[in-house]
């Protein structure tokens, strides 16, 4: 008389179906790292490269779209002091409306941080980029706003939503990399170009470039550019809704980390 089987098959299929549903979550736990609270060099430099090409898009697509550029306030710093000078009140209301919404957004973006760190520590980044693009969605119907009071609340939008990514992507990096404008990256590019030379002009000076400090900055620069050109050409095609692809990519990034990691099976 035979033996009963033993109970292997059963406890096989049911380490190959964890084996399969590992592969399966595999996309949503890399994207779960890229914001988790605790960090690595590597993880700020994928997110901030991801989010310096959505800057540069909605950069150039607020140009595009609206006629104001709206990651970065420099000028809009040096547009209401010229206007101020001038008592151009239109120019100076729009300055000054770009860069308290680009602020309010920043502010925002830090207390939801720490709201989140306080109540549900793991997901403090998840959050922001969340609301980010959900925000950005809300952006894409801007088109509906023919107005002149209607434009302008679009670009408090979209200067609000600049404001929270530089915020967010400088507190998760502790303050080592910003994304929406490069006039900082460009300088410190130019500083390690000024070091490579005078370190081959003067060998002995011990003065040396800083070369994954340079490649970091060149990667976010580029990303920057490529992200200004796929946004000019995206805007101008598809005008507002353009918005949509970015609104998904910044859910994609954000969602994941929101998401509890289940308990591992044996």
């Amino acid at each position: 008389m035979t033996s009963a089987l033993p109970p292997a098959l059963p406890i096989r299929n049911r380490r190959v179906r964890w084996k399969t549903g590992r592969r399966i979550l595999q996309p949503v736990r890399s994207a779960r790292v890229l914001v988790a609270h605790r960090r690595s060099q590597g993880n700020d430099l994928v997110l901030a490269t991801v989010l310096a090409a959505i800057a540069g898009a909605a950069n150039a697509g607020g140009f595009f779209a609206l006629g104001q550029y709206t990651s970065h306030m420099t000028g809009y710093l040096s547009q209401l002091a010229d206007n101020v000078a001038l008592l151009n009140l239109k120019v100076i209301f729009v300055s000054i409306l770009a860069i308290s919404a680009f602020t309010a957004g920043a502010g925002f973006s830090t207390i939801l941080i720490h709201w989140a760190r306080s109540h549900a520590g793991r997901q403090q980044y998840a959050w922001p980029l969340v609301i980010q693009g959900s925000f950005m969605a809300c952006f894409a119907w801007g088109g509906i706003f023919s107005s002149e009071a209607g434009r302008l609340f679009s670009l408090a939008c979209l200067c609000f939503i600049m404001g929270m990514q530089n915020a967010t992507i400088t507190k998760i990096s502790g303050a080592r990399i910003r994304t929406t404008h490069a006039t900082g990256m460009v300088t410190d590019i130019g500083i390690e170009l000024g070091r490579a030379a005078y370190g081959l002009a003067l060998p002995r000076s011990g003065i040396r470039v800083d070369g994954p400090k340079l490649h970091i900055l060149l990667q976010l620069v580029a990303a920057f550019l490529l992200g200004g050109i796929t946004g000019a050409i995206g805007y101008g095609q598809a005008g507002f809704f353009f918005s949509l692809p970015l609104a998904v990519v910044l859910l994609a990034l954000g969602l994941p980390g929101l998401v509890r990691p289940t308990r591992k099976q044996p």
